[in-house]
């Protein structure tokens, strides 16, 4: 009896043939995602090991179990620098994540085109900027010896430094980040107001709808979608902040509120030399990001979206 053929009616083989030039053309990338992405993955047997680089290597240090996670979730100082990650985390998502829809309707409602690019290239701008520039232009700016400081000394007001208050800093990075990446995010909702059949505007229009129910009851519900997925993305890395932007201002508002796990790990690992526990926090930080992930995304579907995939 022979086998039906597939669907489509040609076979595997044929369909390898067909699509040669196509697969040929995505094995550099698959090859460097084997390289850079999956093979690196072995390295976290270190969290396993009494791991000695300087000596016997991954291949000749010692197992040692799960001493190293009980090491991790006995030291109170990593719980600090969790908790702490996580409220950076959420400071961010509150204050940060809104700013770009409301860029992007803003910048949709603006009828001038010339207008409206000339805009967007100021806002996009600074995401080019290294976060050493970007820090630069915060400590001239609200420094202790920055701008406002001097305007206001010179007009008998006290000065202040909100560069180095550590109350003020989940605040401060928050406003770092949103002077640089708020207007490369307006991209994305840019592309999915463009998406919107502009007769839903029109019929809109004709019930007598104004602009701000235009919004309400056309553009929002089209960006929902696109909302729900994105902030999915963005609890599922909850604890991947701008390592970069925090070890730059570390020194000057103290690990006590500049410590994130990114650079906790860094420290123990890279500066201390103790990769096992190291690795033990990065595994950590991997599978917590995962249940992120699953739980944000579970909630998306009982919210009625489809979220990062779609409800089976």
């Amino acid at each position: 009896m022979r086998a039906p053929r597939p669907a489509g009616g040609i076979t595997r083989r044929q369909r390898f043939l067909r699509d040669r030039t196509l697969l040929l053309m995505t094995l550099p990338a698959v090859v460097l995602l084997l390289v850079f992405s999956y093979v690196p993955l072995l390295g976290n047997v270190v969290a396993f090991q009494e791991y000695d680089p300087y000596g016997a290597g991954v291949t000749g240090s010692p197992f040692v179990g799960t001493y190293n996670f009980e090491r991790l979730f006995l030291d109170n100082r990593f719980w600090e620098v969790l908790v702490n990650t996580l409220v950076i985390f959420f400071t961010q998502l509150v204050l940060f994540f809104p700013i770009p829809v409301a860029l992007a309707l803003l910048l949709n409602s603006v009828l001038n085109d010339r207008v409206r690019a000339w805009v967007q290239g100021i806002i996009y701008l600074p995401h080019f900027f290294s976060w050493v520039l970007v820090v630069t232009v915060f400590q001239q700016m609200l420094g202790g010896a920055g701008l406002i400081a001097q305007q206001l000394r010179e007009r008998g007001f006290g000065g202040f430094d909100l560069m180095t208050d550590p109350g003020f800093f989940k605040f401060l990075l928050t406003a770092q980040s949103v002077w640089k990446d708020a207007g490369w995010g307006v991209i994305v909702f840019l592309a999915a107001l463009a998406a919107v059949n502009s007769e839903l505007y029109e019929a809109a229009a004709v019930d007598g709808a104004g602009r701000w129910r235009r919004m309400w009851h056309v553009t929002l519900p089209a960006l929902r979608p696109v909302i729900a997925l994105l902030l999915v993305l963005r609890v599922g890395s909850a604890l991947n902040l701008d390592f970069e932007q925090i070890l730059l201002q570390r020194d000057q508002v103290g690990a006590g509120a500049a410590e994130v796990l990114d650079t906790y790990i860094w420290w123990t690992g890279v500066r201390t030399g103790d990769f096992g526990y190291a690795t033990a926090a990065g595994i950590f930080k991997g599978v917590f990001s995962v249940l992120m992930v699953l739980l944000a995304n579970k909630v998306a579907h009982l919210l009625g979206e489809q979220g990062v995939y779609a409800k089976q």
